[in-house]
């Protein structure tokens, strides 16, 4: 029997293992994901569970406050092409990103939108409280509903670049959001368990921040974890990554308004 060489045996065992591991990050992906509320403690479910209790309401009430105010040079509100109560936007916050008129678009970027479209009025800025207020008010109308991103001819190629920039590494540090997210999920980072990265809450109100705030904002954080370039708020990139977040997640249910340490 010929002796197989001693480089050649280790380049099958190195490829074994990289197919076992491909196949286990595969396995949690499809198998067994889990919202990062599932990793929080007994006190911080409690806090997003009871309405009394979750600080995001104060923005859901805005938010609902915002949405029947009339606005721009057309001095009308959301209200007055999609009822008062908002609940025809359920589901709505479950398909997004997606392609409109040839350009990906995210929740957010819809309602600046409508706003400059529809009211001739001048789009929010990310992050501000505005904006955050009616997004949330839009989300919260499909709590509980499963996302429903899917790759659509319109959306692959969006879908394929949020892909690769959740694979490839980035900053100083040389890590990519695979790294934590996927291959050590589970595991402890600084005392904490790293979750698998599912946006399924957002806007969240983070305890850290004492403040509601966009999966985008979540996402600059990251990348300014990893001594990262950011990307822009409102950018091809952000709605790109946001997307591929979004497939990942496709079928979990949406928490919105969300509650996280």
């Amino acid at each position: 029997m010929k002796a197989v060489p001693l480089c050649n045996r280790l380049a099958q065992i190195l490829l074994a293992l990289m197919i076992a591991q491909l196949a286990f990050a595969s396995d949690i992906r499809k198998d067994q994901r889990q919202s990062s509320y599932q990793l929080m403690t007994a006190e911080n479910q409690a806090m997003q569970d009871d309405p009394n209790l979750n600080p995001a309401l104060f923005w859901v009430l805005d938010g609902h406050s915002l949405w029947k105010e009339e606005a721009g040079n057309k001095n009308v509100s959301c209200a007055s092409c999609h009822g008062d109560s908002g609940k025809k936007m359920a589901g709505v916050a479950t398909q997004f990103p997606k392609v409109l008129k040839g350009k990906l678009q995210t929740l957010e970027g819809q309602i600046n939108q409508c706003r400059t479209s529809q009211q001739g009025a001048s789009p929010l800025n990310y992050e501000s409280k505005e904006l955050l207020a009616l997004t949330t008010f839009v989300a919260t109308q499909s709590k509980g509903l499963p996302i429903a991103v899917q790759e659509t001819p319109q959306n692959k190629k969006d879908l394929q670049q949020g892909r690769q920039f959740f694979n490839e590494r980035m900053g100083q540090l040389n890590l990519s959001c695979a790294q934590c997210h996927q291959d050590r999920a589970g595991l402890k980072l600084g005392g904490s368990l790293i979750p698998q990265g599912h946006p399924t809450a957002y806007p969240i109100y983070r305890i850290e921040w004492q403040t509601m705030g966009s999966l985008q904002r979540r996402l600059r954080n990251c990348m300014s974890g990893v001594r990262a370039q950011q990307f822009e708020y409102g950018s091809q990139e952000m709605a790109q990554l946001e997307l591929f977040l979004m497939w990942r997640a496709r079928g979990m249910p949406l928490e919105t308004p969300g509650v996280r340490p």
